[in-house]
């Protein structure tokens, strides 16, 4: 389905905003983010993801398949054979490599999990294997805001009056 360009810039936006505030995140965090490329943990088993990141997922993937074809079609074999069990790997995951095959497409969790991270009300979840040892006080200050405008929810509400689609969807379901 053919979006608006609006949907398309405004999630291109939002991307660069999110990038650039975990960046920052980085820069406070410094060794107490352990996150590297590699470090897979946050890849198994099935988790949610938005409707804009299925979409973004799909254009990523179409975009994968006119470079590198056989890859794409890995990783669409892997979405295909996906059974939502706890202990599979993100059918975006290399397991050779450690590396995600859809990187600059990732869906927000993706690019979001690990450092302390506000958008809206919440503060989303800290990677266990970050911050070890550190304090409440020294995890406050490496917190960021990555949506403060609430951009995402405005993509989301234009994306689902676009397509009808409602609801979180997954990784597997948006690239089978």
């Amino acid at each position: 389905m053919q979006l608006s360009q609006g949907i398309d810039s405004g999630d291109r936006t939002l991307i660069l905003a999110v990038d650039a505030a975990l960046a920052e995140a980085a820069r406070k965090c410094g060794p107490w983010l352990v996150c590297r490329p590699g470090c897979t943990p946050c890849c198994i088993g099935p988790f949610p993801i938005t409707r804009l990141d299925a979409h973004r997922l799909r254009r990523g993937l179409d975009e994968l398949e006119v470079r590198e074809p056989e890859r794409a079609a890995r990783i669409r074999e892997r979405a295909a054979a996906i059974r939502d069990d706890d202990d599979e790997p993100c059918p975006a995951l290399d397991l050779e490599s450690g590396h995600c095959e859809l990187y600059a497409a990732r869906p927000m969790i993706c690019r979001t999990f690990g450092p302390p991270v506000s958008c809206g009300s919440g503060v989303v979840g800290i990677c266990e294997l970050c911050f070890q040892g550190a304090s409440d006080a020294e995890i406050a200050v490496c917190e960021v805001a990555i949506d403060p405008d609430g951009l995402e929810c405005s993509l989301l509400k234009e994306l689902e009056e676009t397509t009808g689609a409602r609801g979180d969807t997954s990784v597997a379901l948006a690239l089978a």
